[in-house]
């Protein structure tokens, strides 16, 4: 788990844009006790996705919509996996 300001290090970003990221519902950091944010591995490969698709030209609503559906996406492969492994049995 990283600190806000190690996990902008890592996505090449500014602090002040992963609140605005949070706030737009894009990542959703874990907290500690006293409310500090704490960022994933994962977290941190999400900002790296928001961060090329901002290079892309995408605004911050498109963004979410793709991050939604590259999940769908991932979530039916996986379905699909399951189904293939279940038939073979």
């Amino acid at each position: 788990m990283y600190a806000i300001s190690v996990a902008a290090d890592m996505a090449a970003m500014q602090v002040q844009n992963l609140r605005v990221y949070e706030r737009r519902g894009l990542i959703e950091p874990d907290r500690t006790a006293g409310g500090s944010r704490l960022y994933s591995a994962a977290d941190v490969d999400r900002l790296v996705r928001i961060g090329e698709l901002l290079a892309e030209g995408l605004n911050l609503a498109g963004i979410g919509r793709v991050l939604r559906l590259e999940a769908e996406v991932a979530r039916l492969q996986e379905d699909n996996r399951r189904l293939r492994r279940a038939r073979r049995t």
